[in-house]
Formats: structure tokens, C-alpha cells, sequence
């Protein structure tokens, strides 16, 4: 691990100017991923700005009947929350399906969206990475490909999003709440908030320089069967092959998100409005246009497997 500098920010204003005026340093937190990365200097950050006194651990309610969600919430906390338990199960069923119990008590609600791909080649420095070194090519397309992306990727980067949480904030239309450098704040729907590859790879979500996320407001409960099903090589302490997340009425209507497929948590509003017509449809529009490469292409019916069952046992 290379040396850096340390210091506990006094406020998310403090924190988020302190960031914008030093390039290169990161907020730290649970640092359950970031300190990974460090010590196989994947990131190499030459100052860490500690975010945990800032108080943002607290679940609220909103004025319009919906649940903020501190951004230093731990994992572990959210998913025992009663109110996220009873009006938003499928985050509690993703929470506790990913990491282990020791990494949920340490992983904060924000951390957990921030949290960088689990790609091989993106984790051995001795590859060619486009998200680790812009420019360098991509070790993953022509390489073992078994674990990536399968729609939303580019001839830039194939890699996935790692995150379980992301993809129920995803089916639950959450919104990420920001702090900037000036004191401004904004609201980033969670539709906009990752990107996708293209030909910047290394851009992976809409904050700007130093921009702090403080909070994640999930909008008033829709009721529905909550399911989150995900698909792994063994029963715990993996990432996702193939994940889902519904939440659907019993009327047929609905959400349907997916992880461990694409390079940010998968969810199509048009693939959304087939659900009264069965699983078929809403698959067949969600990987309208995927792209997989030999070693991955089993995921697409992994997918739309997993896609029929859990619709399925959402409709009794």
C-alpha cells in the first residue's frame, strides 16, 4: 500500500470541498472495498477523507410516506430496519444475500452503490483494464468471460456491477441524495446514477469532483410481493451470476431489475409494461440487445429462467 494522508471531515460541506480541492483523494467510510484496492494498488489514493462522524446513520421517514436512508447506514442495520423489513423487502432479501455477516455490520449504504466491479482483469494489475488505466484495452473481451456482462457493455469494458443493494434500490426507483463542494445539494434518480461503459469506462457513476452522497431516499411503498432471487457458484460469500429483483402487484403489474449482467443494476420501463403478458416478454425485452461473448451467453437463459420462477411465485 502506498503512503497517504488522513483526516476526519467536520461536516459533508467540509468533506465534499476538502475532496474537490485535493484530486485524487477519496471519502472512506467502511472501506470494505476501498481498502482492498488499495493494498493491491488498483487505487491509489494520496488522501483519505474519513466520513464517519458526520452523523449520516440515521432511517427517517419523508414527508411524502417514503424511508431516507443515511448514507452511513450499515448494511446490516438497513436490512433489520422494521420499517424496510415490512414496505421494502426485496432491499432487506438483497442486503442479506450479499458479502458476509461481518462485511454488512462495516458496509455503508453509500459504499455499497460506490463498490467497483469484481472483474478478474480489472483486479490484476498486470492486465490491460480500461476502467483501471483509460486507454489500455480490455484483458476481459477475448479473455475468460464467464463471470461478465452480457448487455450494456461496450468494446471499451465488459465488466459488471458487483452490488446486490443497488439492484433492489434500482426496482424501487430510489433517488441518491448529494452534497457539492459549494453547499448545493441534488437529487440523482437511481436510473441515472451509474453509467454505462461506452468508450469512458472509468466513469462509472454521475457525481462529480467531490461530490459526497448523504442520503438515499426511497419513494412511498407501492405494496406487491417483494422477491430478490439471485443465482450463484455456491450458496454464500459469492457475487451474482444472475440476480432479480421484483416487486409485483397482484394485478400482474410491476418492476423486474437484474444484476450480474450489465455494467449497472438492469431494469428496461418498456420490458416493465409486458409483465401482465408473462415472463417471455418481459425477457425477450430486457436482452433485446445483449451481446455475449461464448464464455457468458448461458447467463441470457440462466436469466430468463430465473426471470419465469420469480415471477411465477409472485403470482402464487
Amino acid at each position: 500500500m502506498r503512503p497517504f494522508t488522513y483526516e476526519r471531515a467536520t461536516s459533508a460541506q467540509d468533506a465534499a470541498a476538502k475532496a474537490a480541492a485535493m484530486p485524487g483523494a477519496r471519502f472512506i467510510a467502511g472501506g470494505t472495498n476501498l481498502l482492498d484496492l488499495m493494498k493491491l494498488e488498483i487505487e491509489t489514493p494520496g488522501h483519505l477523507i474519513d466520513v464517519n462522524g458526520l452523523g449520516m446513520d440515521q432511517i427517517v421517514e419523508t414527508p411524502e410516506g417514503g424511508l431516507r436512508i443515511g448514507a452511513l447506514v450499515r448494511n446490516t442495520d438497513l436490512a433489520a430496519d422494521k420499517r424496510v423489513r415490512k414496505d421494502y423487502g426485496v432491499l432487506t432479501r438483497a442486503l442479506v444475500a450479499g458479502a458476509s455477516g461481518q462485511l454488512r455490520n462495516k458496509a455503508t449504504t453509500a459504499g455499497n452503490l460506490l463498490q467497483r466491479t469484481r472483474c478478474p482483469y480489472f483486479y490484476d494489475v498486470n492486465m490491460p483494464c480500461n476502467k483501471r488505466k483509460p486507454g489500455s484495452g480490455c484483458g476481459a473481451i477475448g479473455g475468460f468471460s464467464r463471470q461478465l456482462g452480457v448487455i450494456g457493455t461496450s468494446e471499451a469494458c465488459i465488466a459488471t456491477h458487483p452490488s446486490d443493494m443497488a439492484v433492489a434500490m434500482r426496482v424501487l426507483d430510489a433517488s441518491v441524495e448529494t452534497m457539492r463542494p459549494d453547499g448545493t445539494t441534488r437529487a440523482i434518480p437511481i436510473a441515472e446514477f451509474h453509467k454505462l461503459p461506452g468508450q469512458t469506462p472509468q466513469t462509472e457513476t454521475a457525481l462529480e469532483q467531490g461530490e459526497l452522497i448523504i442520503s438515499v431516499a426511497l419513494p412511498k411503498p407501492t405494496g406487491g410481493t417483494h422477491i430478490y432471487r439471485k443465482v450463484r457458484d455456491r450458496a454464500s460469500y459469492a457475487f451474482a451470476l444472475v440476480s432479480v429483483a421484483a416487486v409485483i402487484g397482484r394485478d400482474g403489474k410491476g418492476a423486474v431489475a437484474l444484476g450480474g449482467v450489465a455494467p449497472k443494476p438492469w431494469r428496461v420501463q418498456e420490458a416493465d409494461a409486458l409483465l401482465p403478458k408473462g415472463a417471455q416478454a418481459v425477457s425477450d425485452r430486457l436482452f433485446a440487445e445483449a451481446t455475449p461473448r461464448e464464455d457468458n451467453a448461458f447467463k441470457i437463459m440462466l436469466a430468463k429462467r430465473t426471470i419465469a420462477s420469480v415471477i411465477a411465485e409472485a403470482k402464487g
